[in-house]
Order: C-alpha cells, then sequence, then structure tokens
C-alpha cells in the first residue's frame, strides 16, 4: 500500500435511494466516505415512483412504523430541499374509491379507529374526481401522503456529492475489495468499513448471498390523459400518480419470473385493464418501465454488520417502502456504526445469522 494512500470512514457502493440516504446521515455527521456507482446500470429506485401512503392493501392497514417513519422522512426531504435548492418531495392525499357498500361500510368503520383517524381526511374531495374517476360510491382520502420524485433527488445528490469529492463513477467489482481485520481496501484507498447498497444486485454478493431476498419484478406506465387530473393519487387496484394536469404515472405490476429489466406487453396489458376500470376518460401511454425491487421474504429491511467481518456491512432490502424506510434506518444505522446503538432486531441482519452459520 502506498503511503499516500487515502483514508476514509466509509465506503458506499450505490447510489440509489438506500446509498443516498446512507451519504447524507454520514455527512451529517461529519464522517469521509466515498460513494461508488455505476449510473449505466438498471436502477429500481429510478423506476419506482417513490409514493408514500400510510394506509396501505385492501383492508386498510396502516403502515409499519408509520408514525415515527412519516414524519422523520418528512424533515429529512424537506432539509435536503433546502440544501439544494431543488424540489422532489411533494404532499398529495391518496383518493380510494369504495369498490362495494360492504367495502365502504367497513372502511368508515375502521376510520374511527384511534391508529386510523390521524391519517384521514372527512372532507370529500372535489366533484371534479367523480368526472374523471369510477367512484359512484364515494372514497376515502388519506392525508399524510405524497411522493418523492426520485431522479430529482438522486441526481442533485449526485451532483452535491460529486462538488464535495466524495463521489466516484464506474462499475464495482467484488474482486477490487481486500478486506483485512482492521480495514478494507479498494482501488488505493483505505476505508474503515465497506456498506453495500445496490439493491437487487446484492442479491450475488458472496459475503451477504444467505440472506433471503425475495426480489420482485414490477413495471409500471406514464400515461398522458385528455381530462384533466386533480392533485390526488389514486389507490383502487392500481395507483395514478399525477405529475400534473394531463401525465401521470400508473401501476404497478408484480411477478417473479424472470427478474429482468425488460418491459413485456402482458403488463401493460393487465396495467392497461386496470386502468379502463378506473378512469372515465381517455388516455395514452407514453412510456413503460420496468425494475426489480429488492424485496424480503419477511418484508423488512435488511441491515447491519457482516457475522464474522466487523467492516462489512449492508443497507438493503427496503422494497416497496424505501422512500419512508431509508431515510429513517440511515439514521439508525448510522447511530449503531458511530455509536453502538441498537438497530430495530427486526431489521437487524442479526434475525438471519442461523442461515449464515448452519
Amino acid at each position: 500500500m502506498s503511503s499516500d494512500a487515502a483514508e476514509f470512514d466509509y465506503l458506499i457502493i450505490g447510489q440509489g435511494i438506500g446509498g443516498t440516504c446512507l451519504a447524507w446521515h454520514l455527512h451529517r455527521a461529519g464522517k469521509s466516505f466515498r460513494i461508488v456507482h455505476d449510473s449505466t446500470a438498471p436502477s429500481s429506485s429510478r423506476v419506482a415512483a417513490g409514493i408514500f401512503n400510510p394506509l396501505t392493501g385492501k383492508k386498510l392497514v396502516k403502515t409499519w412504523l408509520a408514525d415515527e417513519l412519516f414524519p422523520y422522512a418528512s424533515r429529512f426531504y424537506q432539509d435536503i430541499e433546502r440544501q439544494l435548492g431543488v424540489k422532489f418531495y411533494y404532499e398529495m392525499p391518496v383518493f380510494r374509491p369504495f369498490r362495494s357498500v360492504e367495502e365502504q361500510n367497513s372502511y368508515i368503520a375502521q376510520t374511527a379507529e384511534p391508529g386510523i383517524a390521524p391519517y384521514v381526511d372527512a372532507a370529500k374531495p372535489p366533484l371534479a374526481m367523480r368526472e374523471y374517476v369510477q367512484s359512484e360510491l364515494g372514497g376515502l382520502t388519506v392525508t399524510r401522503s405524497g411522493w418523492v420524485d426520485l431522479p430529482v433527488f438522486l441526481d442533485h445528490s449526485k451532483a452535491f456529492f460529486e462538488q464535495s469529492g466524495c463521489y466516484t463513477e464506474g462499475s464495482f467489482e467484488l474482486t477490487d475489495l481486500e478486506v483485512q481485520p482492521q480495514k478494507v481496501l479498494w482501488k488505493g484507498n483505505v476505508f474503515q468499513k465497506v456498506i453495500f447498497s445496490r439493491g437487487f444486485f446484492e442479491v450475488g454478493n458472496g459475503f451477504f448471498d444467505w440472506l433471503p431476498f425475495a426480489p420482485v419484478k414490477g413495471q409500471i406506465l406514464e400515461i398522458e390523459t385528455d381530462m384533466p387530473s386533480e392533485p390526488y393519487i389514486i389507490n383502487q387496484g392500481i395507483f395514478m400518480l399525477p405529475l400534473d394536469k394531463h401525465r401521470s404515472k400508473a401501476g404497478a405490476t408484480y411477478s417473479w419470473d424472470p427478474l429482468d429489466w425488460a418491459t413485456t406487453p402482458e403488463a401493460r396489458e393487465e396495467l392497461e385493464g386496470k386502468l379502463r376500470l378506473l378512469l372515465r376518460g381517455r388516455y395514452r401511454v407514453t412510456a413503460q418501465l420496468a425494475g426489480v425491487r429488492p424485496s424480503v421474504k419477511d418484508r423488512r429491511p435488511l441491515i447491519g454488520v457482516h457475522p464474522e467481518q466487523d467492516n462489512i456491512c449492508i443497507f438493503n432490502g427496503l422494497g416497496t417502502k424505501g422512500v419512508t424506510l431509508a431515510p429513517y434506518f440511515a439514521d439508525q444505522f448510522v447511530a449503531h456504526l458511530e455509536h453502538g446503538k441498537e438497530l430495530n432486531p427486526l431489521v437487524n441482519i442479526k434475525r438471519y445469522f442461523s442461515l449464515y452459520f448452519r
């Protein structure tokens, strides 16, 4: 090793939503780091609609840790917006049209529950919604929801870290990494720890291939509508996210074979079938996108330190809720690495150490 080798606290592999949130928290903590990322590689973070929604599923279930995750994410993204001087965080209600009288009665009853009530708006959405969306029975309006324009967040964050000398563009090869007991060597530089955060691409990582990843392919459409939309995310078997009055994203599909980044006519047909049931007006498809979500069998992130090599770490498995999970658990993970604060056991990879040692 050359005597003039640069030394850093962390090497972050990947600049998706996970790696970017980690970088911001390490920056705030005053730590030295380098991000390595190949911007030509496919990225699920750039395909994702970036929606955050506290009440999900057919049974109107409150998102896990919503009371903690959502306020933290809101503060985090708005702080970064102010620092970068750019807008990418949008609060927007979710409108859920009732599909039946039974669902209407069930949802209305649930809104009285203390855990659900703070996330529901009793006011009716604009009458124009009925001209735009099939909602003869009305619907439920969910608050504290919205979306993050992930390409804008990622691109401006990348530019910031480039200007700060913290970003390296290029592909990462595991064979270039030399792990020693007290340090990690990579391309002539010395790091105290390396954190892998490449989403689906970590499935084949020899350090962590024993973890129970359950990746899922998803596809979305970008559409233009003749009828102007209202500023509501629509959720009824499919989401519709208005980008402006006439442009929206719609999705998403779920499939497990093959796990590639190619769009398919079958997915488009599935999504358009749901759109026709939801929309009253005409639309046209302008784009179709595909990505592979880094999901996990128990639907909880995979965060922590390797069971035998304490300078090898992972921050992954954020799945479909990465925009709220990433900021909150990046904060937790940095506190864990720097100050020994305990990680939430439901995300700590210690819960799977038995798979490594068997």
